[in-house]
This record gives C-alpha cells, sequence and structure tokens, in this order.
C-alpha cells in the first residue's frame, strides 16, 4: 500500500494530479439516458408508459441525420425544451463535461449510423 501512495505522490511532483479516468460514452448513456431512449437507443425505455412525449430513437437514420452535432449537444447539455422538444428531456450540463457531451453526440451517431446530412446505413 505504501508504494501506492509513493507513486501517487512522485505522479503528484511530476506531472500534477493525474487524470481521472472518463466514463465511456456508452457507460454514459447506459447510466443517464436508457430509462427513455431504451437499452438500445430505440426509445422504449422503461419509462415510456408514463410519458407523454415519445423519446426520440437514437437509432433511426432519417430523423437523426435531419440533426446536427452542434443540435444534439444543445439538446444535451441544455435539455428538450431549449431545441423547441420536450420539457421531459432534462439538461445535462451539469452533469457532464462538454467533452463528455461531445463524446455521446459521436455515440448516437453510432447508434443511428448515420451523420449529418446523410441518411447512409
Amino acid at each position: 500500500m505504501g508504494g501506492v501512495i509513493a507513486v501517487f505522490l512522485l505522479g503528484l511532483l511530476v506531472g500534477g494530479v493525474p487524470a481521472i479516468a472518463q466514463e465511456k460514452p456508452e457507460d454514459n448513456y447506459k447510466t443517464y439516458c436508457w430509462q427513455c431512449h431504451g437499452s438500445t437507443g430505440n426509445g422504449m425505455g422503461v419509462n415510456i408508459r408514463d410519458m407523454s412525449v415519445q423519446p426520440r430513437d437514437h437509432t433511426d437514420a432519417k430523423p437523426m441525420s435531419a440533426l446536427s452535432d452542434g443540435d444534439i449537444f444543445k439538446a444535451i447539455k441544455e435539455g428538450g425544451q431549449a431545441v423547441s422538444k420536450s420539457i421531459l428531456m432534462p439538461p445535462w450540463g451539469d452533469t457532464f463535461t462538454d467533452e463528455e457531451i461531445r463524446d455521446l453526440v459521436q455515440y448516437l451517431r453510432t447508434l443511428c449510423q448515420c451523420q449529418y446530412g446523410t441518411t447512409a446505413k
């Protein structure tokens, strides 16, 4: 145990505070998003029976490709209301860093297998 502490202290002296591992975007999605958007991103989460608005299906390339990365970033950071969508989509800007939100945007692009302006699957 003393060796671990010594390595940590040496790291502080040499390189500053060691980086804390960030969660992977898919882990963040599974922790914070699946309840509404579903475990596969299809919009069929466990909460939908109590929701008046269907959550977005992140696997549907056609509507997802109509959204720019900036649109998706804003929806995650500021919530659904910020992009004229459901007030049930909370703002996550106090939970995630901007980098984590950008990573989530890219993760959503893997779910839809699309990019802005194209629906190729």
